[in-house]
């Protein structure tokens, strides 16, 4: 064997004509493929973050649109009277805070026992968060039965940020309020 068959210079391209040097050949990738690679790795990687990012936003959004807090408490009396069955009928207000984080529309009111009905007067209310929206209604009582010292459970029928209705229920403590000072003056025998 010759020095010259023994020595391979790496920086001149290979005679074809010699034949297999006993390995297969190899490519190398070229510097714009690896590059590019690179650069959709990168973008991906950016692109995905961003939309983890966005998707946990609009989910605490949707659930923020979503929450309803509501306190509700008797805040005036407008008129009043006794009908012959001994039923009193009050027509009076009720203060509801929204003590939420978005905007609702509450679009009625209920409450039922054995003894109190009240329901709204049929006008729907915007509230915005922190605010106090007071809302027309109608409490009748039986005279002659005591309210109870319990708190009557009222159904808030709302109209979320988010576009879906939904039922809030709170709890309203009568005893003690306008309603009763007013009713107790118009139950009195005369």
């Amino acid at each position: 064997m010759s020095t010259e068959d023994a020595v391979i210079d790496l920086d001149t391209p290979r005679d074809e004509s010699v034949g297999p040097t006993g390995s297969r050949g190899r490519r190398t990738a070229r510097p714009w493929l690896v590059a590019g690679l690179v650069a959709a790795f990168a973008a991906g990687t950016v692109l995905g973050g961003w939309g983890v990012d966005r998707s946990r936003e609009a989910r605490a959004r949707q659930e923020r649109d979503a929450t309803v807090t509501l306190v509700a408490i008797p805040a005036g009396v407008d008129s009043g009277g006794v009908n012959s069955g001994g039923r009193a009928r009050i027509e009076g207000s009720l203060a509801v805070v929204n003590a939420g984080p978005s905007p609702i529309t509450l679009r009625s009111v209920r409450a039922e026992s054995p003894t109190v009905l009240i329901q709204d007067l049929g006008r729907t209310r915007l509230i915005r968060p922190g605010g106090t929206g007071w809302i027309g209604v109608v409490a009748l009582f039986q005279c002659g039965d005591a309210v109870g010292p319990e708190p009557l459970s009222m159904r808030f029928s709302v109209q979320t940020a988010d576009g879906q209705v939904r039922e809030a229920r709170y709890p309203v403590a009568l005893v003690g309020s306008v309603w009763l000072d007013r009713l107790s003056g118009m139950c009195e025998p005369r």
